[in-house]
């Protein structure tokens, strides 16, 4: 099994990012599952149900969000209707939506997957993902031992510590949210992939997406910007994972980050 994980879209140029490359990743790596983290979507701030039908257009099989979820109304409508469409597990009980599925797509084994969010500098403060994430896995096991987890979360400790604890109980966990992709993809004793974090979907001569020229202007003055999606240097970041599809052990684990020309 292998499986493509697209880290943070930003707004429009991630999208079209997503749209040019993923035809030639799909058949470059013979991918089978294409996951990618899309809270920052639209125009770089959450997701609508039109954007995300677009990814899904794509062949993107799963969306999974974070710490934007709320910032489009429209969102509503995806979490109650849309099983594809993840929100971060350690949401209180009753908050509409769900944590993690399973994708049962053409022929393939089963693959679950799971969006959660850390709590270290994070907002809005949520659950406990170290518990929540534990039962959750165990009971996903009970159908599937193939099981992504995109962890959400700010700290490079809380992100190693979540992984660490989920050694052999998950085939991977890459985390999201810093749009910086780090260098320590890795596969732990127990057979789980890792990668701190797999960068972000769109314009790299920016300040994480954004145009430059206004948040170095907040920084210097503290005054109210504008942060616009920047334009260009366009890539895809994240990562490719190959998975034993009857242990769900982690075989490979490779970082993408691929130009748009």
């Amino acid at each position: 099994m292998k499986i493509l994980f697209i880290g943070d879209i930003v707004g429009s140029p991630g999208r079209r990012a997503v749209k040019e490359l993923l035809p030639k990743l799909r058949q470059s790596h013979g991918l089978d599952i294409i996951i990618a983290n899309a809270e920052n979507s639209a125009g770089g701030n959450g997701i609508t149900p039109d954007i995300a039908e677009e990814l899904f257009g794509y062949a993107v099989d799963a969306l999974t969000m974070g710490d934007h979820l709320w910032d489009q109304k429209e969102v509503l409508e995806l979490l109650q209707n849309e099983k594809r469409f993840l929100r971060p597990l350690n949401y209180p009980v009753g908050t509409p939506g769900k944590g993690s599925t399973i994708l049962k797509v053409r022929d393939l084994p089963p693959v679950a997957v799971m969006n959660v969010q850390g709590r270290t500098f994070m907002q809005p403060p949520l659950d406990n993902p170290f518990t929540l994430a534990l039962d959750e896995a165990k009971w996903l096991r009970q159908h599937t031992p193939i099981i992504f987890i995109d962890f959400h979360a700010e700290a490079t400790s809380e992100k190693i510590a979540f992984a660490r604890m989920l050694d052999g109980q998950v085939s991977a966990v890459v985390g999201t949210h810093t749009h910086v992709q780090t260098a320590d993809d890795q596969i732990f004793p127990g057979g789980t992939a890792y990668l701190t974090d797999g960068g972000f979907t769109g314009p790299h001569e920016s300040v994480l997406g954004r145009e430059i020229q206004p948040v170095v202007t907040r920084f210097r003055t503290a005054m109210p910007q504008r942060f616009e999606v920047a334009r260009n240097y366009i890539k895809l970041q994240g990562a490719l994972i190959e998975i034993d599809n009857t242990s769900g052990k982690a075989l490979k684990i490779q970082r993408v980050s691929e130009n748009l020309e």
